[in-house]
């Protein structure tokens, strides 16, 4: 049986699902296309240096903790040694700062023979660390 093409019936409707995945296809290329073209305002950045800085920290921490032990930085030591130690940062860095963290159970003797001994160096640069306020 032969068929004759043009005594078909004509397509009532065009189904467009395929055109309409096609359009959705191209919004988003465009809008990933657009999206990473998009770089910002084009500034001349600073070089950084490509060796890591190796000066080390100046600051001295002087901990006592809720048992009365004494750490230089993270150095167990007693007054004797702390007093000579401190001495040779001194003499390296006449403005050497020093900090104090003291556990708030200890003796307050002892944060105010560490605080003499930082008289007695001439350490004027101290500071005493606590915590915030919990509100």
């Amino acid at each position: 049986m032969k068929r004759n093409i043009y005594q078909s019936a004509a397509y009532t409707e065009i189904n467009i699902t395929p055109l309409m995945d096609l359009a959705w296809n191209l919004l988003v290329v465009f809008i990933v296309a657009i999206t990473a073209t998009v770089q910002g305002i084009k500034v001349n950045l600073p070089k950084a240096s490509s060796t890591p800085s190796m000066a080390k920290p100046k600051t001295k921490a002087i901990s006592i903790t809720a048992e009365g032990r004494i750490y230089l930085d993270t150095f167990p030591v007693t007054i004797a040694d702390l007093e000579s130690r401190l001495r040779q940062y001194k003499a390296a860095d006449p403005d050497l700062p020093v900090i104090i963290k003291g556990d708030e159970k200890i003796a307050y003797k002892q944060v105010v023979e560490v605080l003499d001994l930082l008289a007695r160096l001439e350490i004027n640069q101290l500071g005493l660390v606590t915590q915030k306020l919990v509100k």
